[in-house]
């Protein structure tokens, strides 16, 4: 089953197969680098990782216009449920879910998660899916953490890593986390959307390819990778 991953600009990933489209952090509105607009994107599944407006992005209109299932920590759920989102299914940090689709697992993340109007998020997360055969792990916005060697040990297909630095993992704690992880591809995010996370991520990828055994690919806003 063939598995592809496109990026759609700051930390927004869409993951499809044959059964589920997955949108992660759809942040469009106010995102100059998004490729599409809240409106082009129909997704059944949506994934939250913290409360930040750049991640919850348009979760309220996108999931009320299509009835997407949103998955998130229980304080975020709570919220989008205030906000008039019905589909919603909690998760929290460590926890694992079978779905029809795949296996999708919350795990650590070293940020904040205030929501946009100042009410409490929980704890931040990243995503570990586990879809069509292949394993995807979308760190969200987090600094380096040591556990993330716990993460490589699942045999991770595609990490999609934060290097922007000031608000997340710059480009050498992106290189060791990298090295922790060990996946057999690699693609940074959470870059050059604001003036304080400007980066060469060209020179990042190149970088890291030639340190590590990796497939390091830089993506424009809109690219696929398929797995």
């Amino acid at each position: 089953m063939a598995v592809k991953v496109t990026w759609f600009g700051h930390s927004v990933a869409q993951v499809e197969t044959d059964q589920v489209n997955l949108l992660i952090d759809p942040f469009f509105t106010g995102n100059d680098k998004a490729s599409l607009t809240k409106d082009e994107v129909n997704p059944d599944v949506i994934v939250v990782t913290h409360g930040h407006g750049d991640h919850v992005g348009d979760t309220v209109e996108i999931a009320k216009r299509t009835g997407a299932l949103v998955i998130s920590n229980f304080e975020i759920i709570n919220w989008l449920q205030e906000q008039g989102v019905e589909n919603v299914h909690p998760q929290h940090i460590g926890g694992g879910f079978n779905y029809e689709w795949g296996r999708l697992k919350l795990t650590i993340a070293h940020h904040g998660s205030g929501l946009p109007d100042g009410s409490y998020g929980g704890n931040p997360a990243g995503v570990l899916l586990t879809v069509g055969g292949k394993t995807v792990y979308h760190a969200g916005d987090t600094g380096l953490f040591y556990d993330m060697k716990l993460i490589g040990d699942e045999g991770v297909d595609l990490a999609i890593l934060p290097i922007g630095d000031n608000f997340t993992m710059g480009p050498d704690d992106a290189h060791r986390a990298v090295e922790l992880i060990r996946p057999k591809i690699v693609v940074p995010i959470h870059f050059d959307t604001f003036d304080v996370i400007q980066q060469d991520a060209q020179a990042w990828v190149d970088r890291a390819a030639k340190r590590f055994d990796v497939d390091a690919r830089l993506m424009a806003p809109g690219d696929t990778v398929e797995l």
